[in-house]
Formats: structure tokens, C-alpha cells, sequence
């Protein structure tokens, strides 16, 4: 017998949000009223994480260079887990990984995945999602907490999909973006005082860092705006889809492999610490 999927609906105001606990602790969809917010399925009909409206991204963000990394004098890898053809690993571990509810009422939910350490990524941590719906707004949060028995290299960050429709623009301030190489792994620094345009003229799949104020996205329909505890943003606009991306992380993509990890936000979480990152998404009409 198919299991039955674990998804959770909360509804404030005329928002709705529904989550799927067992595909990455995703978020299936996001409505004001009958008009998708974010790239939204109903919970019952998504088929994996990777096709939702958002997902946690832990324990880090975007690409790990070639499934491979060099921490405290030891030598790790990290298993495929992204399209054949990419020979890195993507966006951590928890994505790809059916997490429990811990709690849920009509406006609030609280999701818990325990990571035991595997080929996927070799340290034991924890990590819980807490979600709050609001009339006009979505709240979310993520705590990890290493639960090895050494320090670990982490980073936490959201992986939202916004439906590009024809008026789509977005507003952004920001300091410097990254270039990348060929792969997708970030090589450079270029000055970029920020993002000002329609999203069906912008060509990004790049990390950006000093976010200042609240990333704006507008259309003929919504008026959004998105703000976090998180300082750097990934936006990736792919010209042939019909979504957008902008997506708070704590860290450069790749950051465990740069001179200093930590000037980049990679984290190094001592055994039984914590660390947190909070999402705001507030939604009204055009």
C-alpha cells in the first residue's frame, strides 16, 4: 500500500500554505485566495521537493564543489545528488529527506528532520523548520543543532520558486555579485550596486552579497516582499521557465572551499550548538 503523503495546510486571512513533511519539509504551495504566490501543487499531487514552491536548504546552500571537501585536517566526500551530469553535490541533504511533524495547528507548524551522518553528508545534526501563517504574511525559521561529536561547517538557507508571469520585476540592493566558472561554482567578485528590472530581461544563476533593505518582487498581481536574517541572496532566473528564484543563504555558494570559509558565512558549529535563520514573505495585491 502507498503511504499516505504527510502534508499539513495552514490558512490565515486568504493565505494558504501547504507542506509536505515527507519531501523535504517542501513547501507544495502558497495561495492568496484562488492566485499562486509561490510555484504551488496541491500537496497531494507533488511528486518531489525539487518541483515545490520552496524548500529548506541545511546544512548548506547551492553547489558543494565536486562532492568534496578538506575540514580540520580531514578529507570528506559527499554522494551525487542532483542531475547526472553535475559533478557536484546541491543544497545539502535535508531537501531530499522525509522529515517529521512535530506540531501543527491552523496557523503554525513545526517540522523536525534528524540527520544520523551518511555518504551524503558525514556529520549528525538536527534541524527543525517552524512555519507561521498570517494574514499577509508567511514566517519561517530554521534551528540546527549539531549533534556529532565535533564541530561541523554549516549553512542554512530557503529555496523559493516564484511563478514569472508577464510583468515580473524585481528590486533588490545589493554590493557584489559572483561570477561563476563553467560548472557553477563561484571564481569571482564584481561590483553589483543592485537588481532594478523586469525578471524576463535578467540572466542570473549567481550568488549575490551585501543585501541591504527588503527584496521587492512585483507583477501585475502581487506586491511582495522579502526579508531575512540571512545576509547574501541567491537569484537564478532562468530565461526558458516559467518560475523565478530568489533565495536568502547564510553563506557564498561553495563558501567550505574559499580561503576563509567563514568571512564567506559558513558557519562552524561546536557539538550540541546551535545555530538560526528566519524568512519573512509578505504578500498584499498589485
Amino acid at each position: 500500500m502507498t503511504p499516505t503523503p504527510e502534508s499539513v495546510e495552514l490558512r490565515a486571512g486568504d493565505l494558504r500554505l501547504a507542506l509536505r513533511a515527507d519531501l523535504g519539509a517542501s513547501i507544495a504551495g502558497l495561495w492568496r485566495g484562488e492566485l499562486p504566490v509561490l510555484r504551488s501543487s496541491e500537496p497531494q499531487s507533488l511528486a518531489s521537493s525539487r518541483l515545490s514552491g520552496c524548500y529548506p536548504l541545511v546544512p548548506y546552500s547551492n553547489r558543494l564543489g565536486y562532492r568534496r571537501f578538506r575540514w580540520q585536517g580531514r578529507e570528506y566526500t559527499t554522494a551525487p545528488n542532483f542531475d547526472d551530469d553535475n559533478p557536484h553535490s546541491v543544497h545539502g541533504v535535508a531537501w531530499q529527506r522525509p522529515w517529521a511533524v512535530a506540531e501543527a495547528s491552523a496557523t503554525e507548524a513545526r517540522l523536525r528532520y534528524e540527520h544520523r551522518g551518511d555518504a551524503h553528508w558525514p556529520f549528525a545534526f538536527e534541524v527543525e523548520q517552524r512555519l507561521r501563517l498570517e494574514p499577509g504574511a508567511l514566517d519561517a525559521q530554521l534551528v540546527f543543532t549539531n549533534r556529532a561529536a565535533q564541530a561541523q561547517p554549516a549553512g542554512l538557507g530557503w529555496h523559493p520558486y516564484f511563478p514569472k508571469r508577464s510583468r515580473s520585476r524585481l528590486h533588490i540592493e545589493l554590493a557584489e555579485r559572483w561570477d561563476n566558472d563553467a560548472t557553477g561554482l563561484p571564481v569571482r567578485r564584481v561590483v553589483q550596486p543592485g537588481i532594478d528590472a523586469d525578471v524576463a530581461h535578467l540572466d542570473f544563476d549567481n550568488c549575490f552579497a551585501g543585501w541591504r533593505g527588503a527584496a521587492r518582487l512585483r507583477d501585475e498581481k502581487l506586491s511582495l516582499r522579502l526579508t531575512s536574517s540571512l545576509p547574501y541572496l541567491v537569484v537564478f532566473t532562468p530565461q526558458t521557465r516559467p518560475y523565478y528564484c530568489v533565495e536568502p543563504v547564510s553563506h557564498v555558494s561553495n563558501a567550505v572551499h574559499l580561503a576563509d570559509p567563514a568571512a564567506h558565512g559558513l558557519a562552524t558549529v561546536e557539538p550540541g550548538a546551535s545555530i538560526e535563520a528566519w524568512m519573512r514573505l509578505e504578500v498584499a495585491a498589485a
